[in-house]
């Protein structure tokens, strides 16, 4: 290979192709977004339409139906389901992955344009469901005991001061405000006096309207100027509001404050927000689509801290903060990392006993980290805690090419010759096997990317990271490593012998020219020549020593390593030989012990994706519809005071009420929902504060609540069962038998259905004969009766620069019991005054809260969540359970939620490793020249995962969506110790050996660099393994399946292969002369 070659001789092009990459590297390094997750694009488009007024029955015949029938046929849809309540229908259309969604939005924006919608409806919304709409940070500001005047206050000030500044920072796209009070003027009319004056409440709106304007009159040009005229009307103040002149009678004057009060009062509250106890304002930050969350929220903060110093009643604080997770996470990534380097380290160092030679191997991990940062920003891969994972994973990879290209060096070196043609000849011969093992490691990936569902989604980032660092130790191993091995021991190079010298000057002129020379050139030479040779003749010096320093210190392990190791190698002589002399015993005990550890499958838990535990959780409350906001907060309350003594728990934030929530779920709605945020003191007392909010919850009447952590993957329930038919009453009877029967179970928790009964209603049904004998028609009385029980909005007037809402609407004792209704007059300026009862047949209803669709049919989602256990012994017991329902024969049931994406998921990943093992089989068949070579080495894959499965079983790691990923990457990691293996024995073949002969001499003299490599991977994988720090839930997993796996498969490989090899091959070799022909006896050393 010409690239060795050139490496060789020319090292100082070499270090400055390093240099630059490591430069450009950490200038990428510097540049790379931090988020937490990978840029997930949900296939999902959500059409959102309001119809006022509207109950869910008509929502779902006028608008859900016709839109799920316009919109079923567009190109990619994978999914179409629909919720219908109370004024809002919403449409969620879920496609494959990949889905171009511009594309498909634009579409749906189509389909939807031809349909024919009731004329009062609000034009349907497309709403691209993104997961960087939820905050990354939620702050509170509170006043302890605030009365009803400071709750305005705090929260004008928040929309003045606090809201405008935060969304001046750069990465800010919006804050959102809920909690506190919202001012508003409401003039209360008083219909008796109205009725006197033979006034409604139209006139009262239109007089406002007319008296609160500012109008351009034009303008007005004296001279050389210029004047413009304003006529300046609008309300500065409440006294202007309350003087306005709404009626004249001859020079008697009516103001507004004779028929009406005008109150500073507030908007009908629809969330009410606190911290503890003490109810507060929350401000909501959201970041735009592609700015830095930790950069992001670093500014925050900083501006935080300038308002705290600023303002000292009103104070700050943060109640969630994304960024410190993902800061917390990166750490842990990278601290895995650190240690991961150093165990591959030592290993490297108790095999080969010199740290420079471990040094030597060891720069491949810090340039290839670095490289595949540089690779990183051009691929536009953020630094997250998948990707950062796959650069952790990728560690104890990182110097298995180095450590078989310096040990073949270093063979050629023990056999005596030239340290620059022991580097050309060693890399030489291990070229392809490290290459093609390098291309085995890598094609498992090549499908992984390719695989459908969230898996696909959220490791791709993983897949190419793990690429990148892997190609970039390869280059390292084929360049790097043989320069630096050729000119181990810092020897100097030769020094060109000069033929010129230089002749002293004679002439005064000339003398004085030499010494004004070398007088003003002595710094440059300092500087440029003198110095750099001292400080390389220092760091020499100081390797040496630290080199003879380490050597000392790590003297009585490294011997008892050596003794060890020396232990395990006659053992597997011995073994080794018994194998040789048995070879179809040696194969079957090999299967025995695969089929037995796989026997243990059935009994792993199955699980789609590991939770992840970030020290808090939520508590989401659903009380009967109707419940004002009032009482849920009370109950939130009640939640938060049973566990406010706990030493576990650090605070509570609650919101009753969705006023303020700025997100696409439509389950999360109306006054009485409510959720408790929970923060822990200790994150492992999960089990015991919710065990505690259960058990509070039971107490509470008509309560349903359930236990939610922060959704970072925004997968649905783990068990939701679909019960599916037309009938609204049988669908909520088998419904609610199906939540009372999976009640009995311990198994489940938080047990939901979707068809609930719905808001209560005051539901009035005009007689259109007597409305039309009375020279009236429906629209004018019912928008009277709007005035008379909502009130309507006549105008604005500023305050300081804000607009404040006028409410015109009666009086709370003209609207405050349902005989209220009844009794409105709906002629209120004719003689005879004819209340609504005599035109309407006034009567209480309830309906269900919402229709949920699944498919085009009626749904009734009963969703738990799980107590102890896997998902899928969850849904067998579910199973069982719903066998023994006896359902009306036009209801039909089947599994959703994460059941049915984890299916989904493991279908398509299933494909991804029969792909991925056969892209292996290709590589090597290519390598060896070879169909039945390959076959040998892909016995390494089922002994891989017999060991994984045993580690998993070992461990209670339940087969996941991660693990399953895991045993992909083991089919290109466990078969490289096979091929260095298979490619030695092939190598003493064609040097003329016997093949039970070149079988034995192969595995003795691979032993050691097997090990190496097993040891590296395994232990730089260790700290992961052991699962400490946030976001280990996700790395924990996958990194037990490889040791396992690994470990297994190394050791049966050793003796596996070689007696399939001497058991199948029967291939003649023709004998080669090469270079230097390797004795038998030299073949073990290193």
């Amino acid at each position: 290979m010409s690239l060795i070659n050139t490496s060789v001789k020319r090292p100082v092009t070499v270090w400055m192709f390093m240099l630059a990459i490591m430069l450009f590297g950490m200038v990428g390094f510097t540049r790379l977004a931090v988020k937490l997750l990978p840029d997930l694009s949900y296939p999902s488009v959500t059409v959102r339409t309001a119809y006022d007024g509207a109950a869910p029955v008509e929502v779902e015949q006028l608008i859900s139906k016709p839109i799920e029938e316009a919109v079923g046929v567009v190109k990619g849809l994978r999914k179409i389901s629909s919720i219908s309540r109370s004024g809002m229908s919403d449409v969620v259309l879920e496609f494959e992955w990949g889905t171009n969604m511009d594309m498909a939005s634009l579409e749906v924006r189509e389909k939807i344009d031809t349909i024919e919608l009731p004329l009062d409806i609000n034009k349907p919304l497309l709403l691209r469901f993104n997961p960087n709409l939820d905050p990354i940070m939620r702050l509170a500001l509170s006043v302890p005991d605030a009365t009803e005047s400071e709750l305005k206050t705090t929260r004008t000030f928040a929309e003045e001061e606090l809201k405008r500044r935060l969304e001046a920072l750069s990465g800010v796209a919006a804050v959102r405000l809920s909690g506190g009070l919202e001012q508003e003027v409401h003039i209360l009319l008083n219909q008796q006096k109205l009725q006197q004056l033979n006034l409604n409440a139209d006139d009262i709106k239109r007089r406002i309207n007319q008296e609160n304007i500012n109008l351009s009159a034009g303008k007005v040009i004296q001279g050389d100027k210029e004047y413009l005229v304003r006529t300046l009307n609008q309300f500065n103040s409440l006294d202007e509001l309350r003087n306005v002149i709404i009626y004249r009678e001859g020079q008697t004057l009516i103001r507004l404050s004779e028929v009406a009060d005008i109150v500073d009062s507030y908007k009908e509250r629809s969330d009410v927000t606190r911290i503890g106890d003490v109810e507060s304002i929350e401000l909501a930050i959201y970041k735009e689509g592609d700015a830095n969350t930790v950069s992001v929220a670093k500014k925050v903060q900083a501006e935080l801290a300038n308002i705290n110093q600023e303002s000292a009643d009103n104070q700050l604080k943060v109640i969630y903060n994304q960024s410190e997770f993902i800061q917390s996470a990166v750490s842990e990534v990278t601290t895995a990392a650190l240690f991961g380097s150093l165990l591959a380290m030592l290993v490297i160092y108790l095999f080969l006993r010199d740290i420079i030679a471990t040094l030597i191997i060891s720069i491949s991990i810090p340039f290839s980290v670095i490289a595949t940062f540089n690779m990183m920003y051009f691929a536009e891969i953020s630094l997250n805690i998948m990707s950062l994972g796959g650069i952790a994973l990728a560690i104890g990879l990182l110097v298995d090419n180095a450590i078989v290209v310096l040990e073949n060096i270093d063979r050629y070196k023990s056999k005596g010759m030239a340290r620059l043609d022991a580097a050309v000849t060693g890399s030489k011969e291990v070229a392809g096997a490290i290459f093609a093992s390098t291309l085995t490691t890598l094609a498992v990936f090549v499908p992984l990317v390719f695989v459908d569902g969230i898996a696909g989604a959220l490791f791709s980032d993983q897949a190419l990271t793990v690429t990148f660092a892997l190609l970039a130790s390869l280059f390292v191993a084929l360049t790097a490593i043989p320069m630096l091995a050729s000119r181990q021991g810092f020897t100097q190079l030769p020094v060109e012998q000069t033929t010129t010298s230089i002749e002293k000057p004679t002439s005064k002129k000339a003398k004085f020219a030499y010494y004004t020379k070398a007088i003003l050139g002595f710094p440059f030479k300092l500087i440029l020549s003198y110095l750099p040779t001292l400080l390389l003749n220092l760091v020499i010096i100081l390797t040496r020593f630290t080199s003879w320093f380490f050597s000392l210190f790590m003297r009585p392990l490294s011997a008892g390593f050596n003794l060890f190791y020396r232990f395990i190698e006659a053992i597997y002589h011995r073994v080794l030989r018994q194998a040789m002399s048995h070879k179809m015993v040696t194969v079957v005990i090999a299967l025995i012990l695969t089929v037995g550890a796989g026997s243990l499958f059935p009994r792993l838990g199955v699980e789609l994706i590991p939770p992840m535990n970030q020290g808090e959780f939520y508590v989401e409350i659903l009380l009967p519809p109707g419940t004002a906001v009032q009482k849920t907060d009370a109950v939130l309350e009640q939640l938060a005071f049973s566990i406010s003594d706990s030493d576990n728990v650090k605070h509570t934030f609650s919101q009753a009420g969705s006023g303020g929530l700025m997100t696409s779920d439509t389950a999360r709605g109306g006054e009485n929902w409510g959720r408790l945020q929970v923060v822990l003191a200790n994150p492992d007392a999960f089990t015991i504060v919710a065990n505690t909010l259960r058990e509070t919850a039971k107490r509470i009447p008509a309560l349903d609540a359930k236990i939610e952590h922060p959704e970072l993957f925004s997968f649905k329930t783990p068990l939701e069962i679909e019960l599916s038919g037309y009938d609204l009453a049988q669908l909520k009877q088998s419904g609610d038998q199906l939540v009372s029967a999976l009640s009995q179970s311990t198994r489940f928790s938080d047990i939901n259905t979707s068809l609930r009964d719905g808001q209560p209603e005051i539901s009035i049904r005009f007689d259109h004969a007597r409305l039309a004998a009375l020279d009236m028609d429906a629209p004018t009385v019912a928008s009277r009766i709007a005035h008379r029980v909502g009130g309507t909005i006549a105008s604005q007037y500023t305050v300081r620069d804000r607009k404040v809402d006028i409410l015109v609407r009666s009086e709370l004792d003209e609207r405050n019991h349902i005989e209220d209704v009844n009794s409105l007059i709906i002629n209120p300026n004719s003689q005879y005054p004819i209340p609504l009862s005599a035109v309407a047949d006034v009567s209480l209803q309830v309906g269900p809260s919402a229709i949920n669709r699944v498919s085009q049919q009626r749904v009734a989602i009963v969703s738990a969540n799980l107590s102890y256990g896997d998902l899928s012994e969850a849904v067998k017991e579910a199973q069982q359970i719903l066998n023994q329902q006896q359902f009306p024969s036009s209801i039909q049931a089947r599994f959703g939620g994460q059941n049915e994406e984890m299916e989904h998921s493991f279908d398509s990943l299933k494909i991804a490793l029969v792909l991925a093992i056969f892209l292996v089989y290709l590589v090597m068949a290519s390598q060896f020249e070879s169909l039945l070579h390959p076959l040998l080495i892909l016995i390494a894959v089922p002994m891989a995962v017999g060991g994984s499965v045993i580690g998993l079983f070992i461990t209670g790691t339940h087969l996941s969506v991660v693990v399953f990923i895991g045993l992909i990457m083991l089919a290109g990691i466990v078969v490289n110790n096979a091929i260095v293996l298979v490619d030695r024995i092939n190598q003493l073949r064609k040097e003329g050996h016997d093949k039970d002969e070149a079988i034995s001499t192969a595995a003795k003299s691979r032993l050691r660099p097997i090990m190496m490599t097993t040891l590296t991977t395994t232990l730089g994988l260790l700290p992961m393994a052991i699962g400490l720090g946030d976001g280990s839930e996700i790395r924990a997993p996958m990194a037990i399946t490889v040791i396992f796996g690994l470990s297994m498969s190394t050791m049966l490989t050793l003796l596996v292969i070689p007696a399939l090899y001497g058991i199948f091959d029967k291939k003649r070799y023709q004998v080669t002369q090469t270079e230097v022909a390797p004795t038998l006896a030299s073949e073990g050393q290193l």
